[in-house]
């Protein structure tokens, strides 16, 4: 968890440079920058995932890419909505609304999530299973 969590920390540097250029340069709606900047972040978490925090050597698979989408794309959302409420309603400026709601969503969505849908590990049991499906 400790590297997911590292993982994390430079893809939130991808994510919040993104939100803050986005905001504060092309005046952006925070939570349409926030869903858009999560994404962008979630690319370069799933590099550091796949590569440093699981140890994912098999080569990439479609249907991997298509979890990944699903995850990335539910944290984006629960971004964008934790953004929307906690930095525009509640008043919280939005770097510092971004890095708590980050670490929320990594905690209770995005670890447990990429650890059980997109990098989970396979027996060899099911991996030979799954080479003579495909």
């Amino acid at each position: 968890m400790l590297t997911a969590g590292l993982g994390g920390a430079v893809s939130t540097g991808v994510d919040v440079g993104a939100l803050v250029l986005m905001v504060g340069q092309l005046h952006v709606a925070i939570p349409v920058a926030a869903f858009i900047a999560s994404t962008l972040g979630a690319v370069a978490n799933f590099l550091m995932n796949k590569h440093l925090a699981f140890r994912d050597r098999a080569p990439v698979t479609l249907h991997q890419l298509a979890r990944f989408g699903l995850v990335a794309v539910a944290t984006a959302l629960l971004m964008a909505l934790m953004m929307k409420l906690v930095a525009v309603d509640l008043g919280v400026p939005y770097v510092l609304a971004k890095l708590v709601c980050a670490a929320l969503v990594f905690v209770a969505w995005t670890y447990p999530a990429q650890r059980r849908l997109v990098f989970r590990r396979r027996t060899a049991a099911h991996a030979a299973v799954a080479a003579t499906v495909v």
